[in-house]
Protein backbone atom coordinates (compact mmCIF):
# COMPACT_ATOMS: atom_id res chain seq x y z
CA UNK A 1 0.00 0.00 0.00
CA UNK A 2 1.38 3.56 -0.80
CA UNK A 3 1.02 5.83 2.07
CA UNK A 4 1.27 9.58 2.47
CA UNK A 5 2.78 11.80 4.79
CA UNK A 6 1.29 14.88 6.30
CA UNK A 7 3.45 17.40 9.08
CA UNK A 8 1.77 20.04 11.26
CA UNK A 9 3.66 23.04 10.70
CA UNK A 10 4.77 25.24 14.14
CA UNK A 11 1.63 27.13 14.86
CA UNK A 12 1.91 28.05 18.92
CA UNK A 13 -0.75 25.95 20.04
CA UNK A 14 1.52 23.12 21.63
CA UNK A 15 3.81 25.53 23.06
CA UNK A 16 6.50 24.95 19.95
CA UNK A 17 7.36 28.76 19.08
CA UNK A 18 7.97 29.76 22.64
CA UNK A 19 11.96 30.24 22.37
CA UNK A 20 11.72 32.87 19.40
CA UNK A 21 10.04 36.53 21.01
CA UNK A 22 9.47 38.05 17.87
CA UNK A 23 5.86 37.33 16.61
CA UNK A 24 6.64 37.95 12.98
CA UNK A 25 9.44 36.18 13.44
CA UNK A 26 7.37 32.95 14.96
CA UNK A 27 5.12 33.37 11.93
CA UNK A 28 8.14 33.20 9.94
CA UNK A 29 9.60 29.73 11.28
CA UNK A 30 6.12 28.33 11.06
CA UNK A 31 6.30 29.47 7.13
CA UNK A 32 9.90 27.71 6.77
CA UNK A 33 8.69 24.84 8.10
CA UNK A 34 5.78 24.91 5.53
CA UNK A 35 8.45 25.36 2.37
CA UNK A 36 10.65 22.97 3.73
CA UNK A 37 7.64 20.37 3.52
CA UNK A 38 7.06 21.85 0.24
CA UNK A 39 10.51 21.15 -1.43
CA UNK A 40 9.80 17.34 0.07
CA UNK A 41 8.01 14.32 -0.27
CA UNK A 42 5.51 15.50 2.11
CA UNK A 43 1.81 15.23 0.68
CA UNK A 44 0.62 17.54 2.79
CA UNK A 45 1.34 20.73 5.70
CA UNK A 46 -1.34 20.73 8.70
CA UNK A 47 -2.54 23.12 11.32
CA UNK A 48 -4.42 23.20 14.33
CA UNK A 49 -7.72 25.33 14.96
CA UNK A 50 -6.87 26.53 18.63
CA UNK A 51 -6.69 30.15 20.11
CA UNK A 52 -5.19 29.25 23.19
CA UNK A 53 -2.32 26.85 24.43
CA UNK A 54 -2.15 23.73 25.74
CA UNK A 55 -1.74 21.86 27.93
CA UNK A 56 -2.92 24.58 29.81
CA UNK A 57 -3.70 28.35 28.51
CA UNK A 58 -0.92 30.80 28.75
CA UNK A 59 0.29 34.26 27.01
CA UNK A 60 1.69 32.89 24.21
CA UNK A 61 1.05 32.99 20.90
CA UNK A 62 -1.17 30.23 18.84
CA UNK A 63 -1.81 31.62 15.08
CA UNK A 64 -5.29 31.56 14.07
CA UNK A 65 -5.90 28.64 11.67
CA UNK A 66 -7.89 30.00 8.32
CA UNK A 67 -5.19 33.21 8.67
CA UNK A 68 -2.89 30.78 8.67
CA UNK A 69 -3.95 28.51 5.97
CA UNK A 70 -4.61 31.18 3.25
CA UNK A 71 -0.94 32.60 3.64
CA UNK A 72 1.05 29.42 3.84
CA UNK A 73 -1.43 28.40 0.94
CA UNK A 74 0.76 31.46 -1.25
CA UNK A 75 3.73 31.12 0.22
CA UNK A 76 3.96 27.04 -0.88
CA UNK A 77 2.83 25.61 -4.34
CA UNK A 78 2.85 22.11 -4.13
CA UNK A 79 1.98 20.58 -0.79
CA UNK A 80 -1.82 20.40 0.26
CA UNK A 81 -2.49 23.04 3.26
CA UNK A 82 -5.38 20.58 5.96
CA UNK A 83 -6.67 21.63 8.81
CA UNK A 84 -7.04 18.63 11.61
CA UNK A 85 -9.54 20.33 12.44
CA UNK A 86 -11.94 23.15 12.32
CA UNK A 87 -14.15 23.49 15.34
CA UNK A 88 -17.79 23.87 14.18
CA UNK A 89 -18.48 26.47 17.09
CA UNK A 90 -16.14 29.03 16.12
CA UNK A 91 -17.71 29.95 12.95
CA UNK A 92 -21.52 29.41 11.47
CA UNK A 93 -21.23 26.59 8.74
CA UNK A 94 -22.35 28.72 5.58
CA UNK A 95 -19.78 31.20 6.57
CA UNK A 96 -17.32 27.85 6.65
CA UNK A 97 -17.97 27.21 3.87
CA UNK A 98 -17.75 30.40 2.03
CA UNK A 99 -14.05 30.57 3.77
CA UNK A 100 -13.35 27.16 2.06
CA UNK A 101 -14.07 28.15 -1.04
CA UNK A 102 -12.22 30.77 -1.23
CA UNK A 103 -9.07 30.04 0.23
CA UNK A 104 -9.03 26.94 -1.78
CA UNK A 105 -9.22 29.08 -4.69
CA UNK A 106 -6.24 30.93 -3.82
CA UNK A 107 -4.30 28.02 -3.25
CA UNK A 108 -5.37 26.14 -6.62
CA UNK A 109 -7.06 23.72 -5.38
CA UNK A 110 -4.69 22.40 -2.87
CA UNK A 111 -7.09 22.90 0.32
CA UNK A 112 -8.16 20.15 2.82
CA UNK A 113 -10.80 21.81 4.64
CA UNK A 114 -10.88 20.04 8.04
CA UNK A 115 -14.00 20.05 10.38
CA UNK A 116 -15.20 18.41 13.99
CA UNK A 117 -17.12 19.13 16.95
CA UNK A 118 -14.86 20.90 19.28
CA UNK A 119 -13.84 19.77 22.97
CA UNK A 120 -11.42 22.79 24.38
CA UNK A 121 -14.08 23.86 26.89
CA UNK A 122 -12.05 26.85 28.29
CA UNK A 123 -11.08 27.94 25.24
CA UNK A 124 -15.00 28.15 23.89
CA UNK A 125 -15.73 30.11 26.86
CA UNK A 126 -13.01 32.27 27.00
CA UNK A 127 -13.59 33.50 23.86
CA UNK A 128 -17.58 34.21 24.27
CA UNK A 129 -18.99 30.99 22.61
CA UNK A 130 -21.61 29.54 24.38
CA UNK A 131 -20.30 25.34 25.74
CA UNK A 132 -22.74 23.05 25.14
CA UNK A 133 -22.97 19.22 26.45
CA UNK A 134 -21.92 16.46 24.02
CA UNK A 135 -25.01 15.13 22.30
CA UNK A 136 -25.74 19.36 21.62
CA UNK A 137 -22.28 19.48 19.53
CA UNK A 138 -23.17 16.26 17.88
CA UNK A 139 -26.52 17.51 16.67
CA UNK A 140 -24.85 20.89 15.61
CA UNK A 141 -22.10 18.85 14.14
CA UNK A 142 -24.55 16.92 12.16
CA UNK A 143 -26.39 20.00 10.61
CA UNK A 144 -23.20 21.91 9.94
CA UNK A 145 -21.73 18.96 7.98
CA UNK A 146 -25.09 19.14 5.69
CA UNK A 147 -25.30 22.53 5.20
CA UNK A 148 -21.49 22.64 4.16
CA UNK A 149 -21.89 20.46 1.79
CA UNK A 150 -25.06 21.72 -0.03
CA UNK A 151 -23.10 25.19 -0.19
CA UNK A 152 -20.62 23.25 -2.09
CA UNK A 153 -22.84 21.33 -4.19
CA UNK A 154 -26.03 23.32 -4.78
CA UNK A 155 -26.48 27.10 -5.93
CA UNK A 156 -29.16 28.07 -4.19
CA UNK A 157 -29.28 25.83 -0.65
CA UNK A 158 -31.80 26.06 1.79
CA UNK A 159 -32.16 23.90 5.09
CA UNK A 160 -33.93 24.55 8.22
CA UNK A 161 -32.85 22.51 11.17
CA UNK A 162 -32.68 22.71 14.68
CA UNK A 163 -29.76 24.47 15.28
CA UNK A 164 -28.85 26.11 12.12
CA UNK A 165 -30.73 27.76 9.08
CA UNK A 166 -29.73 28.95 5.76
CA UNK A 167 -32.16 31.06 3.29
CA UNK A 168 -30.80 30.33 -0.58
CA UNK A 169 -27.10 31.87 -0.13
CA UNK A 170 -25.28 31.94 -3.16
CA UNK A 171 -21.99 30.56 -2.46
CA UNK A 172 -19.61 31.41 -5.48
CA UNK A 173 -17.15 30.73 -6.25
CA UNK A 174 -18.78 27.61 -5.88
CA UNK A 175 -15.76 25.27 -4.74
CA UNK A 176 -16.01 22.08 -3.30
CA UNK A 177 -12.29 21.03 -1.60
CA UNK A 178 -11.27 18.01 -0.28
CA UNK A 179 -13.70 17.55 2.97
CA UNK A 180 -12.01 15.71 6.01
CA UNK A 181 -14.10 15.20 9.48
CA UNK A 182 -12.02 14.49 12.66
CA UNK A 183 -13.21 12.24 15.68
CA UNK A 184 -13.98 8.92 16.05
CA UNK A 185 -17.48 9.14 17.32
CA UNK A 186 -19.23 5.68 16.16
CA UNK A 187 -22.40 7.07 15.48
CA UNK A 188 -22.50 10.77 14.22
CA UNK A 189 -18.87 11.21 13.14
CA UNK A 190 -17.86 7.75 11.28
CA UNK A 191 -21.39 7.85 9.84
CA UNK A 192 -21.14 11.74 8.72
CA UNK A 193 -17.82 10.36 7.31
CA UNK A 194 -19.09 7.93 5.15
CA UNK A 195 -21.76 10.59 4.08
CA UNK A 196 -20.26 13.11 3.12
CA UNK A 197 -16.73 13.04 3.75
CA UNK A 198 -12.95 12.29 1.86
CA UNK A 199 -10.92 11.56 4.81
CA UNK A 200 -10.95 11.05 8.52
CA UNK A 201 -8.54 11.36 11.16
CA UNK A 202 -8.56 8.34 13.94
CA UNK A 203 -6.98 6.58 16.64
CA UNK A 204 -3.51 8.51 17.41
CA UNK A 205 -1.65 6.26 15.91
CA UNK A 206 -2.83 3.36 18.01
CA UNK A 207 -3.39 -0.09 16.08
CA UNK A 208 -5.99 -1.29 18.05
CA UNK A 209 -8.54 1.66 17.84
CA UNK A 210 -7.32 2.62 14.11
CA UNK A 211 -8.68 -1.48 13.21
CA UNK A 212 -11.87 -1.36 14.80
CA UNK A 213 -12.44 2.58 13.79
CA UNK A 214 -12.08 1.18 10.54
CA UNK A 215 -14.06 -1.49 10.49
CA UNK A 216 -17.04 0.66 12.02
CA UNK A 217 -16.58 2.76 9.24
CA UNK A 218 -16.60 0.16 6.57
CA UNK A 219 -20.03 -1.32 8.11
CA UNK A 220 -21.33 2.44 7.63
CA UNK A 221 -20.21 2.58 4.21
CA UNK A 222 -21.87 -0.50 3.29
CA UNK A 223 -24.92 0.55 5.01
CA UNK A 224 -25.11 3.89 2.67
CA UNK A 225 -23.06 2.50 -0.22
CA UNK A 226 -20.41 4.60 -0.24
CA UNK A 227 -17.09 3.23 -1.30
CA UNK A 228 -14.76 2.58 1.02
CA UNK A 229 -11.39 2.96 -0.62
CA UNK A 230 -12.68 6.39 -1.91
CA UNK A 231 -12.32 7.62 1.73
CA UNK A 232 -8.52 8.50 3.18
CA UNK A 233 -8.24 6.80 6.55
CA UNK A 234 -5.28 9.18 8.63
CA UNK A 235 -3.98 9.14 12.14
CA UNK A 236 -1.73 10.93 13.60
CA UNK A 237 1.77 10.04 15.04
CA UNK A 238 4.10 12.52 17.56
CA UNK A 239 7.40 11.92 16.53
CA UNK A 240 9.51 10.28 19.74
CA UNK A 241 13.08 12.72 19.25
CA UNK A 242 14.74 9.81 21.27
CA UNK A 243 13.73 6.75 18.99
CA UNK A 244 15.45 5.80 15.93
CA UNK A 245 14.21 5.84 12.71
CA UNK A 246 14.11 2.20 12.81
CA UNK A 247 11.56 2.47 15.52
CA UNK A 248 9.40 5.06 14.09
CA UNK A 249 8.92 3.09 10.41
CA UNK A 250 8.07 0.11 13.17
CA UNK A 251 5.17 2.27 14.49
CA UNK A 252 4.16 3.44 11.11
CA UNK A 253 4.28 -0.38 9.74
CA UNK A 254 1.38 -1.07 12.26
CA UNK A 255 -0.62 1.70 11.92
CA UNK A 256 -0.94 0.92 8.44
CA UNK A 257 -1.08 -2.85 8.73
CA UNK A 258 -4.39 -1.47 10.86
CA UNK A 259 -5.92 0.28 7.89
CA UNK A 260 -4.13 3.64 7.82
CA UNK A 261 -3.03 4.89 4.24
CA UNK A 262 -2.14 8.67 6.07
CA UNK A 263 0.06 9.47 8.57
CA UNK A 264 0.35 13.06 9.40
CA UNK A 265 3.24 13.42 12.03
CA UNK A 266 3.88 16.07 14.54
CA UNK A 267 7.55 16.69 15.07
CA UNK A 268 8.25 18.77 18.47
CA UNK A 269 11.10 21.51 17.94
CA UNK A 270 10.49 21.92 13.98
CA UNK A 271 10.41 25.43 14.72
CA UNK A 272 14.12 25.40 15.80
CA UNK A 273 15.70 22.80 13.45
CA UNK A 274 14.57 21.01 10.45
CA UNK A 275 16.84 18.10 10.75
CA UNK A 276 14.10 15.44 11.88
CA UNK A 277 11.62 16.91 9.07
CA UNK A 278 14.19 16.03 6.39
CA UNK A 279 15.65 12.75 8.48
CA UNK A 280 11.66 11.56 8.24
CA UNK A 281 11.45 12.29 5.05
CA UNK A 282 14.77 10.80 3.57
CA UNK A 283 14.62 8.00 5.23
CA UNK A 284 10.94 7.11 6.44
CA UNK A 285 8.92 8.57 3.74
CA UNK A 286 10.63 6.26 0.62
CA UNK A 287 10.07 3.01 2.59
CA UNK A 288 6.43 3.51 2.20
CA UNK A 289 6.18 4.29 -1.53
Amino acid sequence: MSVRFGVFVPQGWKMDLVEIDDPVEQYEAMTDVARAADAGPWDAIWLYDHMHTVPEPTLNTTFEVWTATSTLARDTSRVRIGQMVGCNGYRQPSLYAKIASTVDVASKGRLIAGLGAGWYEHEWKAYGYEWHDVPQRMSEFREAVEIIHRMWTEDRPVFEGKHYRIDAPINQPRRRPQFWLGGGGEKVTLKLVAKYADGCNIGAGNPEVIRHKIDVLRAHCDTLGRDFDAITKSTTIELDLTESTADTIGRVEKAVEAGADYVIFYIPRVAYDHKDLHRIAEELIPQFR
